[in-house]
């Protein structure tokens, strides 16, 4: 049940729109919430609200696309877009949000229309939506169709060209349960710096606070918060540098590069910097690690976190990965152990980011396979005989993985493949896809 004045429910979804607009219009949807947040003043329990409306219409605008074809006269391609998103934003909230009493839903959406130059559309969308109401009051659906890949698409708003190829690579049982974990909510996952604490310590600190934390299976200096809220910057620990924030997934890459303390390693695509100073403290904060990027803003990112954490022996470059020997040509056989966290489709982290699904497709992939095989030709250079090299993406696409690194070997055969894995999304473990190869030069 919502207790919002009905200025306040207005505000909060008009912010949420925003939010569906800006995607739409090519803005990632992390950065068009903050957007949002900066414009207008919400209390912490609106914020959380603007957020669920609008990642969730974002992610599930097949599915409700379906359901504007089942009960609009205009498909949803066809309306115009303005018109659509409002239409997504009034039936996320009729068809996900119980808590939401479904003429709030109805109301505020159509108080919407008219108060913006979609007025003349308000009968419209009071229709569809109460359509809509009467179809589920009665425990009716829109129909599934039969085919397997079509069907996991609609169910799971899924791509159809995604889904078509999870089918192909793991078979429709896994496949339906990477899309349903791939939709829900993703934990909160902590990297405790151990330069500063260590689990048990950030445990009773989080305890002292109210705040529930679990061990997370498989990282050693992981912890899982359940009963956090806020502000992240202001929970216990965070200003003194004691932990950050980083997927339980991504913090099993760093340990794979196995850095010892004195070596000289790169991280050759590092922002936002996590792993980077993962592998400072590995080293104990000894040994000359390059964190390269060829943004400027990003590494600036990489700079701030590194300085909260103490991570003293991280060194920045702007730079592009794949010519940086002719940046840096002192740097051939330099580095022991090099760490290659290529740029991907991201596949892997559509319960993290909302609208990765929508921004990627089969041509993108190939662009993207294209990008990672030169990285990985001109980067080989840099490693010292006997060094180490790990290859890892956020995607489950075979072309960016073990395909990848299946040809890469081909092509360089002075290189020993050690080991790789692919991780899933699946409903048992949390975690965003990951993939790893570790590779050894002779």
């Amino acid at each position: 049940m919502s207790f919002e004045t009905p200025q306040e429910g207005i505000l909060s979804r008009r912010a949420a729109w925003q939010v569906l607009e800006a995607v739409a219009a090519g803005a990632y949807a992390d950065v068009a919430l903050e957007r949002v947040f900066r414009k207008y003043s919400f209390s912490l329990v609106d914020r959380k609200l603007v957020q669920e409306i609008s990642f969730g219409a974002i992610r599930q605008r097949y599915l409700l696309d379906c359901w504007l074809d089942s009960f609009a006269k205009i498909p949803a391609k066809k309306q115009p877009p303005k018109l659509r998103w409002l239409l997504h934003l009034g039936l996320y909230q009729l068809l996900y949000m119980q808590r939401i009493p479904s003429s709030a839903a109805v109301n505020t959406t159509v108080e919407l229309a008219k108060t913006t130059d979609l007025a003349r559309f308000a009968p419209v969308v009071n229709g569809v939506l109460r359509s809509v109401i009467r179809s589920t009051d009665l425990g009716n659906e829109i129909p599934l169709p039969v085919e397997p890949s079509a069907r996991l698409a609609q169910l799971h708003s899924f791509p159809l060209w995604l889904a078509k190829d999870l089918i192909t690579w793991i078979g429709e049982d896994q496949a339906e349960d990477v899309a349903k974990a791939s939709n829900r909510v993703p934990p909160i996952d902590l990297r405790i710096n151990r330069l500063r604490s260590n689990p048990e310590i950030m445990q009773q600190l989080f305890n002292a606070a109210g705040m529930e934390s679990v061990e997370i299976e498989g990282c050693p200096d992981g912890l899982q918060v359940k009963g956090g809220s806020g502000d992240l910057r202001e929970w216990p620990g965070y200003k003194e540098g004691f932990w950050c924030v980083q997927d339980r997934s991504a913090q099993w890459v760093s340990l794979l590069l196995a850095p010892n303390s004195g070596e000289r390693v790169l991280d050759a695509c590092s922002a936002p910097g996590g792993k980077a100073t993962h592998l400072v403290e590995l080293m104990g904060n000894r040994g000359e690690i390059w964190a390269v990027d060829r943004s400027e803003d990003r590494l600036k990112r990489v700079s701030v976190n590194a300085s909260r954490l103490g991570c003293d022996c991280l060194n920045v470059l702007i730079a592009d990965s794949s010519s940086l020997l002719e940046v840096k040509p002192n740097w051939n056989e330099f580095f022991q152990k090099i760490l290659i966290d290529a740029p991907c489709s991201g596949l892997g982290t559509l319960a993290r980011h909302p609208d990765a699904r929508w921004r990627m497709s089969s041509q993108k992939v190939d662009e993207l396979v294209a990008l990672q095989s030169k990285l990985l030709d001109n980067l080989i250079p840099l490693l010292a005989p006997g060094g180490r090299l790990v290859y890892s993406t956020c995607t489950i696409h075979p072309k960016e993985n073990d395909r990848q690194i299946e040809r890469f070997i081909t092509r360089h055969p002075e290189l020993i493949l050690k080991r790789q894995h692919q991780l899933w999304p699946n409903l048992e473990k949390s975690g965003d896809g990951f993939y790893a190869a570790v590779m050894e030069l002779e």
